[in-house]
């Protein structure tokens, strides 16, 4: 999983650090684990070929396309739960409450997805301008946009993209919109560059305000928030959670999520400090980045971050 300027060129379905995810879960034949990134399976397999006869993999989606492929390809094997859902809901599937060993998480938007350009995330093929990853649920992009007041696009390309020019592109979004509807991926991506210019090579001026409106769209960041809580909350003691991240705003919430830092509330001077919560993960190690070789083979792999803890008692 990653961003368009490093996805769909080539080797587009090799799982982002696979075996260092892999083996920072520190599988156990008899362990259950729980991928809540199906994706494509890859790194879903890497886990089956460790687990005996008495393991568990637990998979999550909540793309139907992602679920629909583990179906086809691991519904037969009675060591597999599946299920369509969003990974921040995994401390109420029935099947995770007894508790796991490992939970992996794989975020961002997949290649399948960027290549499928009826899915609506892609600026440079023309499509549909949907962006979501559950098409059953929720607003499109397009239905966003079209209802969207200029500064609400503004702050969430500014929050989600760290776009410098957001309330520019802000600004033409809703003076186009009330000539011709935003209905195709390469609409918006035409427009954005008749209003930034085509920006430097290799980084298409599209970039940031793609990665915003699918962050928004699809909740990503609340999501990712609510699903770290819920790993904590069905890890077992010593259980381990593994988390790929492809970009500073998801790599930020998981690092404080590990220190304990998420949520802690500033007292104001004079008050007596607040009781300090007891921690829940330990981190294993600094953030991994994939090796050069990885990078040079993959190109997704080139901003992706391990980031690996272990749940205490």
């Amino acid at each position: 999983m990653s961003d368009e300027d490093t996805a769909g060129r080539r080797d587009q379905h090799i799982p982002v650090m696979r075996d260092a995810a892999i083996e920072a879960l520190a599988v156990r034949p008899e362990g259950t684990y729980l991928d809540g990134t199906f994706g494509r399976g890859g790194h879903a397999r890497e886990i089956l070929l460790r687990l005996g006869e008495r393991g568990r993999l637990l998979l999550m989606d909540k793309d139907p396309e992602a679920i629909r492929v583990a179906q086809e390809k691991f519904a037969d094997d009675a060591r597999v739960a599946i299920r369509h859902s969003s990974f921040a809901e995994m401390a109420e599937w029935a099947e995770a409450k007894p508790g796991v060993d490992g939970v992996l998480l794989d975020l961002g938007v997949s290649s399948p997805q960027i290549d499928q350009a009826e899915r609506g995330f892609s600026f440079m093929n023309d499509g549909p301008l949907d962006m979501r990853m559950d098409p059953t649920s929720g607003l499109s992009a397009a239905q966003w946009l079209a209802r969207a007041s200029e500064r609400e696009i503004a702050d969430v390309l500014w929050e989600y993209g760290e776009e410098k020019a957001s309330r520019r592109i802000a600004r033409a979004i809703v003076g186009s919109r009330d000539q011709l509807a935003l209905d195709t991926t390469l609409q918006l991506a035409g427009l954005i560059i008749q209003t930034v210019g085509r920006g430097a090579p290799g980084k298409h001026p599209a970039t940031r305000t793609f990665q915003a409106i699918r962050i928004h769209i699809n909740r990503e960041l609340g999501d990712l928030d609510a699903g770290l809580e819920a790993a904590a909350k069905v890890l077992k003691p010593g259980g381990r959670l593994a988390v790929i991240s492809f970009h500073s705003l998801e790599d930020r919430r998981v690092k404080r999520f590990i220190r304990g830092d998420a949520g802690r509330v500033q007292v104001r001077r004079g008050l007596p400090p607040l009781p300090e919560k007891p921690p829940l993960l330990r981190a294993l190690s600094d953030a991994e980045l994939a090796g050069d070789e990885e990078s040079a083979r993959n190109p997704r792999a080139r901003s992706a971050v391990l980031r690996v803890a272990e749940r205490l008692p």
